[in-house]
């Protein structure tokens, strides 16, 4: 009876929030542009489908300096309510993107990188495990890290990420 009631008060609170985030979609790459950059159009492609605003997308380099700069600034836009990134949380040397933004985090969503590699097994079993997708809080804004490919974009916006963005904006008190 507790998981019911518990269920139905998630599914209100999805119902009451509705609210739309501006966010900011930054792809970490040093080969990408903004003409090949397919897991950004992913991203903006079902926010924009679902009422939220894109309100700054860019492409950077891999480089923890840039990336906190650039969070420093979104986090000081008060059009932007959530940033999603894509790129960098793979094993590679230029693959910094957890390590400049866990420090940053005010709170951390751990159960975000675990359902995101509990639906990543279903695709592609155990390469799952190398996945260091991250999520948590900056200043009041939510931040989704995202691997580099479209299609771990797409199961991260589709299965996890829309479905409670207003709920976290919300939460957040936006």
């Amino acid at each position: 009876m507790a998981g019911r009631k518990l269920a139905d008060s998630v599914a209100e609170h999805r119902k009451k929030s509705g609210l739309t985030a501006g966010v900011a979609v930054i792809t970490l790459s040093m080969s990408r542009s903004m003409d090949t950059d397919k897991s950004g159009d992913v991203i903006q492609k079902l926010l924009e489908e679902n009422g939220h605003h894109v309100v700054v997308r860019k492409v950077i380099p891999d480089s923890r300096s840039v990336l906190r700069a650039t969070l420093r600034e979104l986090v000081r836009d008060k059009k932007i309510q959530a940033i999603v990134t894509t790129g960098g949380t793979g094993l590679a040397p230029l693959d910094v993107t957890v390590e400049a933004v866990r420090p940053m985090l005010d709170k951390e969503l751990p159960g975000f990188s675990s359902l995101f590699m509990l639906l990543s097994y279903a695709e592609v079993k155990s390469a799952a495990m190398l996945s260091r997708a991250l999520a948590g809080t900056i200043k009041g804004r939510i931040i989704f890290c995202l691997p580099g490919s479209p299609r771990a974009c797409k199961l991260a916006m589709e299965s996890l990420i829309l479905q409670e963005l207003g709920h976290i904006l919300m939460l957040l008190g936006g």
